[in-house]
């Protein structure tokens, strides 16, 4: 199963949008909140090449994007092969 990690804040509808995919896929995902967290979110904004929107999601250690780059992954058949890979040990 694939490691999924998505960056959120908890006044995010985006947010609330990616996870409400992910779970309709049955993916187990963690969840970092950034709202109070700046180290975490630096972390984010690092690893996502300078994006500052929430929420960024990485599968596999991949950046995939936000909610709507989810979503287009998804409909494009895309979504179900990355979270088939297993997570790098």
């Amino acid at each position: 199963m694939a490691k999924v990690e998505i960056y959120t804040t908890m006044i995010c509808p985006y947010c609330f949008r990616a996870k409400r995919l992910l779970d309709e896929r049955q993916v187990q995902y963690e969840e970092i909140d950034v709202m109070c967290d700046s180290k975490r979110r630096a972390e984010m904004v690092q690893r996502a090449g300078g994006r500052t929107s929430v929420p960024q999601i990485f599968i596999n250690g991949k950046h995939v994007g936000g909610s709507d780059d989810l979503y287009a992954l998804d409909r494009a058949g895309g979504l179900a092969p990355m979270l088939a890979q297993p997570a790098a040990e």
